[in-house]
């Protein structure tokens, strides 16, 4: 290689190196796992929810959304939009696994992975231009990796700034690619709305809107004294950066995750305490399970409440002792709920949260009676039971099912090892599938 040719190829990579950001967002991922089991819904309106007329839509297939279906919409609307789609009731232990291969699979490309939910991260691959070629190459290569290994589709944006890879990334949805160059940035946002920078919610919205400020361009071109006045100091000096295509933040390989949880709305409100405690400890179980599994402790308990009116509060205690048992986590709970004396109304929704995490490392402080050490050692072996025969095969005696029900909470559909071909879910006597609700011919009285 001559000098020449050397100079141009550190100036290629150089070129490369200033728009290496990549964010990757699996399209519909909650839908997408569940059709891993029930490929013959493909093309079919899908929504993914828990069953019961208070249920949320967790994730929704495109078909389904052509018909207005959106995430975070209540079922009975979905139902009233699309009368005709599939309900499939979620499994999030799958998500959770397919979302560990997903994110390993980005790690095999970098180590600067910024994983900000369970199916989206930025990843910076300036550092393996090199290797690998250029990003748009390894963007390529990822996408047809994540089809070929996981059978899922992704979308990717990539730009030189975190804020410019998501937004591209959107636009790319779905399964598709999006490359700004660093020169095309600021007229790449310029068009945008207002809403599409990242931190514009609703409120802010209507706050520039009002105010005559639509589009990305016109927050570039306003006066940062008049963003503050709008604002605020922190947000006006923050948006007219975004806006002007300046986003400093880095791709951050570690997010800790402060807080683990989990929480549950009712059917119907529930002013029963039996029913409340025995619905924490399942929460608590579940939350536990997962502190395990990620290696890592808590050293405070929170309690979410909401009632009847929809008005929520919080409340919570700090631990003298780090731990990982759902029995703590359940015990002091239960402690906060009864602190709150008698309850003015109903509770609608009730969740438990494990707090100020840390890693649980291979010494734990041992506690002064030994009980803490003998939960998470009795816990710990109900994980293996778990993991090797499925979940609800062992339990507290509360909310062990009566032998031959169907089914395990939390149980979800099986998950294809990388390159095996996912299969159909097997049918029940009637010839079914178990996990599909169907709006016109809802099994079992399960009503869409």
């Amino acid at each position: 290689m001559t000098e020449q040719d050397a100079r141009a190829r550190e100036q290629r990579l150089a070129r490369w190196r200033s728009c290496a950001v990549l964010h990757v967002d699996m399209d519909m991922f909650y839908v997408g796992v569940e059709l891993l089991t029930a490929p013959h819904l493909r093309g079919r309106p899908v929504v993914v929810a828990a069953a019961g007329h208070r249920s949320v839509v967790l994730s929704a297939s495109y078909e389904a959304r052509a018909y207005g279906v959106r995430s975070g919409m209540p079922l009975a609307r979905a139902r009233a939009l699309c009368p005709a789609a599939v309900l499939l009731e979620p499994h999030r232990q799958a998500y959770e696994q397919v979302s560990r291969r997903v994110m390993a699979t980005f790690a095999e490309l970098t180590d600067l992975v910024e994983q900000i939910s369970v199916d989206e991260a930025f990843l910076d691959v300036s550092g393996a231009v090199r290797r690998l070629g250029p990003p748009v190459g390894i963007a390529r290569g990822l996408r047809a990796r994540i089809r070929e290994e996981l059978g899922l589709t992704a979308s990717v944006g990539i730009g030189a700034t975190k804020t410019v890879a998501k937004i591209a990334s959107t636009r790319a949805k779905p399964d598709g690619l999006l490359l700004v160059q660093p020169e095309d940035t600021v007229a790449f946002l310029a068009e945008l709305p207002v809403s599409a920078l990242w931190g514009v919610g609703a409120r802010t919205a209507e706050v520039l809107n009002g105010a005559g400020l639509r589009t990305v361009g016109d927050l570039a071109a306003v006066p940062v004294p008049r963003l503050v006045r709008l604002v605020g100091p922190a947000a006006g000096h923050h948006l007219h950066e975004l806006a002007s295509g300046r986003d400093p933040r880095p791709v951050v390989p570690v997010r800790e995750e402060k807080s683990l949880g989990a929480e549950e709305t009712f059917a119907q409100d529930v002013a029963d305490t039996r029913v409340l405690h025995e619905t924490l400890l399942r929460l608590s179980h579940r939350t536990a399970s997962r502190l395990r599994r990620q290696g890592l402790r808590a050293r405070r308990v929170g309690l979410k409440l909401r009632w009847a009116d929809f008005s929520t509060i919080t409340r919570s205690r700090t631990l003298a002792q780090p731990f990982t048992s759902a029995h703590d986590l359940h015990e002091h709970g239960t402690a906060l709920l009864t602190e709150l004396g008698r309850r003015p109304q109903a509770v609608r929704l009730i969740g438990i949260r494990a707090e100020r995490l840390e890693p649980a490392g291979d010494a734990l402080q041992l506690s002064l009676d030994g009980r803490e050490e003998e939960w998470r050692a009795a816990e710990e072996a109900m994980d293996r039971v778990h993991a090797r025969f499925g979940p609800g095969r062992l339990g507290p005696a509360r909310l062990l099912r009566p032998a031959g029900t169907r089914g395990a909470p939390g149980a979800g559909p099986a998950v294809p090892a990388p390159g095996a071909s996912p299969g159909r879910p097997g049918p029940n006597s009637q010839g079914v599938d178990s996990r599909v609700r169907d709006a016109n011919s809802p099994p079992d009285g399960l009503s869409w």
